[in-house]
């Protein structure tokens, strides 16, 4: 593997004069400890910000950061923190997260955000410490396998013992997690790895047996592929998240535009086409918009990028899309044909493989866009006919897709809007406009509660000049909300909305619609009783936030603007919202994508001929 993507470093300034070299005399070989070599190593990749909780075995590490300025570290609360806020780094960004942790439940901490991290694809370097070599295996004090721990749920997970070997370890690991389908990747070094000295060598050889992304698409398969989208009447873009880690949203935009085709963006793409485009159906999925799910269902041809046909898009994936040839295209081969089988199987990287598939849909078609005006018939008459809605609660209390609708509105489609998991989540990706790739964040494979304030915080640490929202349900928010300690201390204005059901609400939504009713253990008595246990407006007080408490729908504007106005420290928004409220429409879980239910009180009747 080529290492030219590797700087030369530039070597540090003598403390005392040294005499000097002769003009052919080599130059002297830098020694460093491996603590040295780690943020040597990382100063050469570019990496700016980075977020960790130090523990004894990474206290050389520790040693060695205090006495530099280019890496700016982020001292977490707890290391899931640390993990999300490295993926919120991340998916913002493009660029590789990093996250540093201490050995045994230090390492542990980090695996939630690792999984997730795995689950979603996102470019994530974790480094921790390890025991000395000599006492691994023997149950010392915080010991624990992380290296067999992670492995699978990393895209390679590395053990460090020497540190000669810090520095191609540190490069090769972050070509790792950046390069192919992007993913996270660990680093666990011992500590006398991280104390001991060697010769530090830039650029390392770098010896990845085996590890070669295919990012070029064979020719044959993109022409068959256009020749498919020419015979297609009924064609639908199933578009994934893979098209934002590829930065492959101008090449959809054109491809959609010259074809014609209609496009769904799944939960991990909400912003790789733009909402207000024309063509954009929304969402697919469990709660998708329902001329996205049913153009899935009734198409004769999916062109998938970057998606995967997850369970929560294809409902019962027997009976998904049954008339639909598919053409798939992913970077990772294992995904072709894993649950759907491709028709033309296309490995590539999405942004070279779209513009690769413009190029033949214009040799085989020309630039008129596809002759399926009755598709777009029956499209726009789902379109009209069974618009996003929501009724009014009849409790007395706000509908919790009107605050998150709001905050959209106010902010604009330059925010950052990362969530947390379940019925806000869910609202946030159905209610907010999404223009652009990386603004919206959220767990999506994983489905972990606890991301949205560190992924948020991660994503105001790479973007500044953002405005940046944590869209949080009272249960998620009790996760990780210790982080907004964090922000506070570190200058990190984000803004928090928690919408306070009292409750596990999605949770509580599918016992009310498959278990009779029986909310068994989902009530969290946060908003709705005398007694709020714990007072989200005076634990953002005690962190240094500024707290707010929004009841009745006329405070709502007045609330997100005055956060919108507060730049100089976090706000928590405590929205007090109805427990009533479900997330409409939905495909209940092991159910055909026909069987997509409307919310009754304000579904129009249609024929389902």
């Amino acid at each position: 593997m080529s290492t030219d993507a590797f700087p030369v470093p530039s070597k540090k300034t003598p403390s005392a004069p040294t005499p000097a070299a002769s003009p052919s005399a080599p130059a002297e070989p830098e020694i460093l400890t491996g603590s040295g070599a780690v943020l040597r190593s990382l100063e050469l990749l570019g990496v700016k910000d980075v977020f960790g909780l130090p523990g004894g075995a990474i206290i050389p590490f520790y040693d060695e950061l205090m006495t530099q300025d280019k890496i700016r570290h982020i001292l977490v609360r707890h290391e899931q923190g640390a993990g999300h806020a490295a993926e919120g780094y991340a998916a913002s960004t493009g660029k590789v997260g990093v996250a540093i942790a201490t050995s045994g439940p230090g390492a542990t901490n980090l695996v939630t955000a690792i999984a997730d991290a795995y689950m979603d694809s996102v470019p994530l370097l974790a480094i921790t410490g390890q025991v000395f070599s000599h006492l691994m295996g023997t149950d010392a004090f915080q010991e624990a396998d992380i290296v067999g721990i992670t492995m699978p749920i990393t895209k390679h997970s590395f053990l460090v013992k020497r540190p000669e070997d810090v520095p191609a370890t540190i490069a090769a690991a972050y070509q790792i997690a950046s390069t192919g389908r992007p993913g996270p990747v660990l680093v666990d070094i011992t500590k006398d790895a991280q104390q001991n000295k060697a010769e530090f060598i830039w650029p390392p050889k770098i010896d990845l047996p085996g590890y070669r992304p295919i990012t070029k698409a064979h020719g044959k398969q993109i022409q068959a592929a256009a020749q498919l989208m020419a015979e297609a009447k009924k064609p639908v873009f199933y578009v994934g998240g893979g098209v934002i880690r590829a930065e492959a949203s101008a090449e959809l935009l054109a491809l959609a535009e010259t074809t014609g085709v209609p496009v769904v963006t799944t939960l991990m793409a909400r912003g790789a086409f733009p909402d207000s485009h024309p063509q954009h159906l929304g969402m697919p999925g469990m709660h998708g918009t329902v001329p996205a799910v049913l153009a899935l269902q009734e198409s004769d041809l999916l062109i998938s990028l970057g998606a995967r046909f997850d369970d929560r898009v294809t409902g019962r994936a027997a009976d998904f899309a049954p008339h639909a040839k598919v053409v798939h295209v992913d970077i990772d081969p294992a995904e072709i044909s894993k649950i759907r089988t491709a028709d033309v199987p296309i490995v590539g990287d999405a942004k070279e493989v779209i513009a690769d598939l413009s190029k033949a849909y214009a040799d085989v078609v020309g630039t008129e866009p596809l002759a399926i005006d009755e598709w777009w018939e029956y499209l726009h008459g789902l379109q009209e006919n069974f618009p996003l809605g929501y009724s009014e609660p009849d409790d007395g209390l706000m509908a919790p897709q009107y605050v998150i609708q709001r905050i959209g509105e106010l902010t604009g489609p330059e925010g950052v809007y990362a969530a947390g998991v379940g019925q806000h989540q869910m609202w946030a990706a159905q209610f907010i406009k999404y223009e652009r790739p990386h603004a919206w964040l959220n767990s999506g494979g994983a489905g972990t509660m606890g991301y949205a304030v560190p992924a948020a915080m991660g994503a105001k640490v790479a973007e500044p000049e953002r405005v940046v929202w944590a869209i949080d349900g009272d249960g998620c928010f009790q996760m990780t909300n210790q982080e907004l300690a964090t922000c506070t201390i570190n200058d990190i204005p984000i803004k928090v909305a928690i919408i306070n059901n009292s409750s596990l609400g999605m949770v509580r939504q599918w016992q009310t619609l498959f278990y009779d009713g029986r909310h068994s253990f989902t009530d969290l008595h946060t908003g709705h009783e005398t007694r709020m246990v714990p007072d989200f407006v005076k634990m953002a007080d005690a962190y240094g936030a500024l707290g707010i408490r929004v009841t009745k729908p006329e405070e709502v504007d007045a609330a997100i603007k005055l956060a919108l106005e507060t730049n100089d420290r976090p706000v928590v928004i405590d929205f007090i919202v109805s427990p009533q409220a479900m997330v409409w429409p939905m495909v209940a879980q092991g159910t055909s994508n026909s069987e997509i239910q409307y919310a009754k009180e304000h579904a129009p009747e249609w024929d389902e001929e």
